[in-house]
């Protein structure tokens, strides 16, 4: 597996570090043998606005030979994508390599026209101007990542993180991208629809404790019913008071959460046990297994069963 991020005069060391080193910690951990990533540009070396001088990086024709093109941002001044890069991108694209523009790298991902007649998503700041790049994207100005199985975009800063597990987690499983997440002490999973920012600062008191207990004690219980009133009732809060505080502090509603939460453990199930797939949908809280297939395929865009042997020994 070859990952190949791009690098550009005048670009944040930041946004160039985020996808290197989730990638590179995989290679580093011996998590996938033939796990490769490469640093590429038009020119043999950049300096970044940090005035750190990157030399002697790859070239686009051996970007073109990755398996997944990773496009961390994209010129301050957000200028058009020349006809080689949307070359590259496009032809890239129709040999199945997986494309991801990380914040302002949406730009040539989506001058490129692989996201034609889809939805992306940036930095909240640049939404306006992505939306008026090309008519047929979607842009949605709210999510941290959209990952349409080809092509993923994020939105800025520490959302690149985010996104680039959420790769490793795609190809490797979620036990790679736990260890990996684990070595950078960030957190494992945050959901893709999750709000990019939060409007109010959640106030540090007594209530804080008990969301986080509440959290705790619902993610035991994810194979029994949890309703929004149950869980309000167990943090001590009214109902009202207490949906607010959720989606302050994790970016979801708690039923949103609650689904999130359950789909994460079908998928740890799938990976690591075999158990029947209807006992997978019992253990994880869903009514039907039907309801587990449909949630799965509509959040994945693939069946539990296809899944599961995506990562058998």
């Amino acid at each position: 597996m070859k990952i190949a991020i791009h690098a550009f005069d005048g670009m944040s060391l930041f946004h160039l570090a985020a996808p290197s080193l989730v990638f590179g910690e995989v290679a580093r951990l011996g998590l996938a043998p033939t796990w490769q990533t490469i640093v590429w540009s038009e020119s043999s070396h950049v300096r970044t606005v940090d005035g750190v001088l990157l030399s002697d990086l790859s070239s686009p024709a051996d970007a073109s030979g990755a398996d997944v093109l990773v496009f961390p941002s994209w010129h301050s001044d957000l200028r058009a994508t020349g006809p080689e890069m949307i070359n590259l991108i496009h032809t890239a694209h129709g040999r199945g390599v997986r494309v991801a523009g990380l914040c302002l790298g949406a730009f040539p991902v989506v001058d490129s026209g692989v996201l034609d007649g889809r939805e992306a998503v940036t930095h909240w700041g640049a939404a306006a101007a992505l939306s008026s790049r090309r008519e047929n994207v979607t842009v949605n100005a709210d999510a941290i990542y959209v990952d349409h199985g080809d092509v993923l975009t994020s939105a800025g800063t520490a959302s690149a993180i985010d996104a680039c597990l959420h790769v490793v987690r795609t190809l490797l499983g979620s036990d790679a991208a736990a260890t990996v997440a684990r070595h950078l002490v960030v957190a494992p999973h945050r959901d893709g629809g999750q709000s990019q920012y939060v409007l109010r600062p959640v106030p540090e008191h007594a209530g804080s404790a008990q969301l986080g207990r509440t959290i705790d004690w619902a993610l035991a219980r994810l194979d029994e019913p949890l309703t929004v009133d149950a869980m309000s009732e167990h943090a001590g809060m009214s109902r009202r008071n207490f949906t607010r505080r959720f989606a302050e502090t994790t970016g979801s509603s708690p039923a949103a959460w609650i689904l999130s939460r359950r789909l994460d453990e079908s998928r740890r199930l799938l990976e690591r046990t075999s158990l029947p797939i209807d006992k997978v949908a019992r253990d994880c809280g869903f009514n039907s297994v039907v309801t587990f297939r449909q949630r799965f395929a509509s959040t994945y865009g693939t069946t539990p069963s296809s899944y599961r042997r995506r990562f058998a020994n």
